[in-house]
């Protein structure tokens, strides 16, 4: 039987020290980390970037089906896209957890495993956080601190008439993914001896269980010299993210459907589910690719970049949003990503 130690026999400050005790800092503008009442960072001449993401058991993730570590990885990656998201780089996060006592101090160590992977893989640091005691599962919260130069930061409200759309790798597979393991989580609550069916479908799990930031395509945009106008990462669904810039650039857009980019299992699994595989394109979020703007002269440049793809282009705002379907008929975008608010 595996090793179960209680968290309470550590205690919050012991269980901190455990969990912290091999941090080595990589970056120079991390000059303390753990170990005092606060970090001290320097970023010199750069402007700080700063981000934060709440986690709630049961709202964000299941761990019927999400290994701990798995949840350490992407907790940590979906901050750093963040940063890339404004053409920055991420340097260090803090980690806070509430923790039920239905976790050990084990369960506990595969989650910062994956926080520790995650970090080693992007260069980052952890220099602090808290824990904490919970009575509502797992809450995991993450700020990420970055760095960006004063004339190279990109925000959601620069897109310009007759910029071009680009987004990275593809979309809709995270959310195929989502649903793959639902469905197999359904099944297994009626069977004793369930043995889950994913062969075929591991790039979707994978999608899901442990994205990816794309600090490849920020670092390919600095080779060419491209700054995109506008950009931000697509989180909850590229319809509810390219309505971000269009409102926030007072602009409009046309996409067009037979270039968005839809990976081969994504499509296989979404007519198994009989589901509209442009709309979970659209729809699905966490694919934390991201979407971008780029004057139209940088055509020939932006489509160079591997897993880059123009998708569409930016419109005056009188235009609206506009998608052209792939029989050239023209329908409203429209955002039915997930909102964790409302209910549903």
């Amino acid at each position: 039987m595996m090793q179960r130690t209680e968290i309470a026999s550590l205690g919050e400050f012991g269980l901190i020290e455990h969990l912290t005790k091999n941090i080595t800092l990589k970056n120079p503008s991390s000059v303390k980390g753990v170990g005092d009442d606060a970090a001290i960072l320097d970023y010199a001449a750069k402007k700080t970037l700063v981000t934060t993401d709440l986690l709630l058991e049961g709202i964000h993730f299941d761990l019927m089906y999400v290994p701990l570590k798995h949840l350490g990885y992407k907790s940590a990656v979906v901050n750093f896209s963040d940063i890339y998201a404004m053409n920055g780089q991420p340097k260090q996060i803090t980690v806070s957890l509430g923790i039920s006592k239905r976790f050990s101090v084990e369960d506990v160590d595969d989650f910062y495993a994956g926080v520790y992977l995650a970090c080693e893989h992007y260069g980052v640091d952890v220099v602090g956080g808290d824990t904490s005691a919970s009575l509502t599962g797992l809450t995991i919260s993450i700020t990420c601190l970055g760095e960006g130069e004063d004339n190279k930061i990109v925000c959601r409200d620069g897109a310009k008439d007759t910029d071009l759309i680009c987004v990275s790798g593809d979309l809709g597979a995270a959310y195929m993914g989502l649903q793959l393991l639902e469905r197999e989580k359904l099944a297994f609550t009626g069977e004793k001896d369930f043995q889950p069916d994913f062969s075929g479908h591991e790039y979707l799990l994978e999608r899901q269980l442990k994205p990816e930031a794309r600090k490849d395509i920020i670092d390919s945009l600095a080779k060419e010299g491209i700054i995109p106008t506008s950009m931000i990462d697509i989180s909850d669904g590229l319809s509810s993210e390219i309505k971000h810039i269009c409102r926030q650039s007072k602009v409009g857009c046309r996409v067009y459907e037979e270039r968005i980019p839809i990976d081969y299992q994504t499509a296989v699994m979404a007519e198994q589910f009989n589901m509209n595989v442009t709309t979970i394109a659209l729809n699905g979020g966490e694919d934390y690719e991201l979407l971008f703007t780029v004057p139209l002269h940088q055509h020939d440049k932006v489509s160079a970049i591997k897993g880059v793809k123009v998708i569409g282009h930016i419109t005056q705002e009188k235009f609206g949003q506009v998608l052209q379907t792939r029989d050239n008929s023209e329908i409203e975008l429209k955002a039915q990503g997930w909102n964790s608010l409302d209910g549903e």
